[in-house]
């Protein structure tokens, strides 16, 4: 088979193949590419020495059977045949599910995941979004520290483990989009470095010295970042991407990283007559993240919208500080102004920024399927001092609210596993580091963080300590037993009303309407036919909705938290405390 890798500095490259060692000859077409043809099987271990240096994985590797330190193995996709059949499942009317292998299940591979997958679709998800799974150090993480974008974590069970995954959610109807990181790489295990200029100096970022999109070599660094999310894409089936911090991409050059991506995705979508997806998570609130190339935009398909969790978070629980503290002065306004125009920030002063932050979203012409919303995620949960849920510290009744608000709003809502029933599991920073210097730095580091914010050191868990991780593992029982129960049932009943109303996927955000009281604490919304109401306070709510679209009354009942009747002929919605209801028009 042919061996190859690129290496533009390198005096000479050796390939070390099935304990045998030869050298690699330099490419006459493709400078700074060095080539070999050698016979290997599937499970052959290889790695390159640059100058006689010591052997290194193949930064293209497509498998680490012993782990990002380990020797690569030859890996043929050919060997697995798939069993299912697959048209594919675009954004419009998705319900998002975002789901970590490694605590899905105590057991935490991508076959233990599996199994759990019918659960999901019975509860009306259509696509889960598994967050990385490229390897790291040691068997459990996050997934943000990991190499080898090209190959996938042995112990969750390696390529072959997440293709029967993939292969069982899409014979359950559920399509799967990968988290993948382009912005950094993590420190144990990245040998980019030693073969080119994959980093550069130019710029830094939170990690380092950053990617290298736009200096010296930056074509192929470019390419080898496409490359691998095509693979993902093609060589496993996935229906979409979610991309990582996109903000954090350093790139000056006249045509982006993501317009180049985006370009190759839509192309590679056109040619298998498959839907593909690309969500990014960006923090600059730029609606020209998602607008199409042809109109000026980088032509995402999504993106995450923490405006909307923001403004949800802080009528829910109260919180300021922080990123929170522009969103607590008047929470259910903010929540009323992201419902209707997306952002918050859209060319607003962000006080935890400094400055002013964000631009206009064009409601006339962009679909609500762009943006993604939600009430918890594994940032907002894991990034927490004790990464304690919404279910920790609010009642049921608040916890059915901000379902309500993700579920019949007009985003293409997402859930984080567990939030379904309810969960008490925490989830928690956990960390699996090998190498014992890096492990303490990250364990004082983030007592040292959360002790500026006042938290007594001894009180932040020790991401190193497994007991850590296993405290992050869903409690499968929970469903089965109350309060979980009945929020089990709420979850799957108001999915199963997005599905069947027109209205509540309707993309058209420029028709979505909002009142809302900040002192007496209730919001309602339009979705057209249906109005939505959620009242927040400890108190009853009379909320005036007037007598719906034929004024002859109220309408009716289609769900609500607790017993509630329709508006009468004065158009008033008397709602029980921490309670919410939709309504449909006679």
């Amino acid at each position: 088979m042919q061996f190859e890798v690129w290496a533009p500095d390198a005096e000479s490259v050796g390939l070390q193949v099935a304990g045998g060692t030869q050298p690699m000859e330099r490419d006459a077409t493709r400078p700074g590419w060095w080539t070999a043809l050698v016979e290997a099987a599937d499970g052959d271990r290889y790695g390159y020495s640059v100058d006689g240096g010591p052997v290194l994985p193949d930064p293209r590797s497509r498998r680490q059977p012993d782990g990002p330190d380990g020797e690569s193995a030859v890996y043929d996709h050919n060997t697995y045949v798939w069993r299912n059949e697959w048209a594919g499942r675009g954004l419009p009317g998705a319900v998002l599910y975002e789901l970590h292998i490694g605590t899905y299940t105590g057991a935490g591979t991508f076959d233990a995941a599996a199994e759990r997958l019918g659960h999901l679709a019975e509860l009306g998800i259509t696509h889960v979004s598994l967050m990385p799974v490229c390897p790291f150090p040691g068997t459990h993480g996050w997934g943000y520290e990991g190499v080898s974008p090209w190959a996938v974590h042995e112990p969750y069970g390696g390529p072959a483990g997440l293709k029967r995954f993939v292969d069982t959610a899409h014979g359950l109807g559920l399509g799967v989009i990968l988290d993948v990181v382009h912005n950094h790489l993590g420190p144990s295990g990245n040998y980019l470095p030693a073969f080119g200029p994959y980093f550069t100096d130019t710029h830094h970022t939170p990690w380092g010295a950053a990617v290298n999109l736009d200096a010296p070599g930056s074509d192929e660094v470019r390419a080898y970042l496409l490359g691998s999310a095509l693979a993902w894409l093609r060589d496993y089936r996935l229906d979409g991407l979610r991309l990582d911090a996109v903000h954090a991409l350093a790139d000056t050059r006249a045509l982006t990283f993501l317009e180049e991506l985006s370009t190759a995705v839509d192309s590679l979508a056109a040619d298998t007559g498959r839907p593909l997806s690309l969500i990014a998570e960006a923090d600059l609130c730029d609606p020209r993240t998602t607008t199409p190339r042809e109109a000026g935009g980088l032509g995402l398909h999504a993106q995450w919208n923490d405006d909307f969790h923001h403004a949800l978070h802080t009528a829910l629980t109260g919180e300021s500080q922080g990123y929170y503290a522009d969103f607590a002065a008047a929470p259910l306004a903010a929540l009323a102004k992201t419902v209707t125009s997306a952002f918050f920030h859209n060319g607003t002063y962000s006080s935890f920024r400094g400055r002013t932050h964000g631009r206009p979203v064009d409601v006339s012409r962009t679909a609500a399927h762009r943006f993604v919303g939600y009430a918890q995620t594994h940032d907002q949960i894991g990034n927490r001092a004790l990464g304690d849920r919404l279910a920790a510290s609010l009642s049921p009744g608040l916890q059915a609210c901000a379902a309500a608000l993700v579920l019949t709003g007009p985003f293409s809502p997402m859930l984080f596993m567990g939030e379904e029933w309810g969960a008490r599991t925490p989830w928690q920073f956990f960390t699996d580091h090998t190498d014992p210097e890096l492990a303490e730095a990250v364990r004082n580091g983030r007592r040292r963080e959360f002790g500026a914010h006042g938290w007594a050191e001894e009180e932040i868990p020790d991401p190193q300590d497994p007991a850590t991780r296993d405290r992050s593992c869903l409690d499968w029982s929970e469903p089965e037993r109350e309060p979980h129960a009945r929020m089990h049932a709420w979850y799957r009943e108001l999915i199963a009303l997005r599905r069947a109303m027109p209205d509540l996927h309707d993309p058209d955000l420029a028709t979505v309407r909002t009142a809302y009281d900040e002192a007496a604490r209730w919001l309602a919304y339009r979705r057209g036919d249906l109005r939505i109401a959620v009242n927040l306070s400890g108190k009853p709510a009379t909320i005036p909705l007037g007598g719906g679209r034929h004024r002859s009354g109220g309408g009716r009942v289609l769900a609500a938290w607790e017993p509630v009747e329709a508006p009468g002929a004065d158009g008033l919605l008397h709602l029980p405390p921490e309670s919410c209801v939709i309504l449909a028009d006679d």
